[in-house]
């Protein structure tokens, strides 16, 4: 825990990461992507944030942010309903200067109201504990990384970092069209409030707005920019293929354990849904299955969202069912993704290959 838990606040992205499974965010932030059986994908910094004492949060939004909205409601669900600090979201025209925005820079201008007026010294752009080492350095900026195999699955996004003897920042790769092992940024950032304000007036001026282009790749000599390595699990997801292997990675106890700590917990909307019903004919093998569905066929492998219903004499195997989808009898599904509220009819076989999961669009009937 922070030592002062109004020290340091923290921005999240919403948005800024749709074009990477474009598929899954057509009507949806990727924040408000479905994730692993229960959660949605900004559960995941929100209760890093409150796991480390972060009650100054702020949400940038650019568009399809209502299922978002919906979702975090008034942050209760992270303990973020509060009378100081708590969770705010930051839409597009909130400020007159400034509309939707084509970079971080330009988001991050759209938010100076909130952060003129809030208290913290600190501002994480995301999430990392790392307050501790930033301040240690007496960084201008603290960039955390990973060194990592980095594959042509993910360097179409990826910003690839270079250090010299000390850890600072002296050279910055962006989208490079290779693979090998590299230090790959985990887009967590850490400045101090005043030097951020001064950032995004400066760059307002010369009609910059991309953080990575623009300051990083640009200014790393300028400045101090410290890196931080982590070692911890991390999964980049930049596609539909990273996000199906993401979600099967859960399957495995390891992983389970390396995400879901519970001394740090993950913590998201709690619905109040019956438990799990199983069929006389039911059979589940290695798989997530939420509350509020039934299950009277096979499954396997799998991660199955709330309310789904599996027929009996169905097999749904190595797939993501989101919330509500509906497998009728005699069908044969493998290496699926369906959206929420899909309905597979009567008799279908579906199959593909890890490789290259087959996706089915929300409210589709099959």
């Amino acid at each position: 825990m922070l030592i002062n838990e109004r020290m340091v606040g923290a921005i999240i992205f919403a948005n800024m990461h749709d074009f990477s499974i474009e598929d899954l965010t057509k009507n949806r932030t990727f924040a408000s992507v479905p994730f692993g059986g229960r959660y949605r994908m900004i559960d995941f910094p929100l209760s890093n944030s409150i796991n480390a004492g972060i009650i100054d949060i702020g949400v940038i939004t650019k568009s399809n942010y209502r299922s978002l909205m919906e979702h975090i409601g008034n942050g209760s669900q992270w303990d973020l309903a509060r009378k100081r600090g708590g969770l705010k979201l930051l839409p597009p025209y909130g400020n007159k200067n400034f509309g939707i925005y084509h970079g971080k820079l330009e988001a991050l201008g759209a938010a100076l109201d909130f952060l003129k007026y809030n208290p913290c010294k600190y501002i994480l752009l995301d999430y990392a504990k790392i307050i501790e080492k930033h301040i240690k350095n007496a960084a201008d900026v603290s960039i955390v990384y990973k060194n990592d195999f980095l594959t042509s699955d993910i360097s179409k996004e990826a910003v690839v970092l270079n250090f010299d003897n000390d850890n600072m920042l002296k050279e910055v790769a962006i989208n490079p069209q290779t693979s090998g092992q590299f230090n790959i940024s985990l887009n967590i950032l850490v400045f101090e409030r005043s030097f951020l304000r001064q950032l995004i007036a400066n760059s307002i001026c010369m009609g910059e707005y991309k953080l990575d282009r623009d300051f990083l790749q640009k200014k790393c000599r300028k400045y101090k920019i410290q890196g931080i390595r982590y070692d911890g699990y991390v999964r980049i997801i930049s596609s539909i293929k990273s996000y199906y292997d993401a979600n099967m990675e859960l399957l495995k106890n390891e992983a389970r354990q390396k995400v879901f700590d519970s001394t740090r917990p993950i913590y998201t909307k709690v619905r109040d849904e019956a438990p799990v019903k199983y069929g006389p004919n039911a059979k589940a093998i290695n798989s997530f299955i939420a509350d509020g569905c039934i299950i009277d066929g096979y499954v396997e492998n799998s991660v199955i969202f709330r309310g789904c219903r599996i027929s009996s004499n169905a097999r749904v195997k190595n797939s993501i069912l989101m919330q509500a989808t509906q497998v009728d009898s005699d069908c044969n599904i493998e290496y699926v993704i369906s959206d929420k509220n899909v309905k597979i009819r009567e008799g279908k076989t579906m199959i593909s290959a890890s490789s290259y999961p087959i996706y089915i669009a929300k409210n589709k009937i099959i």
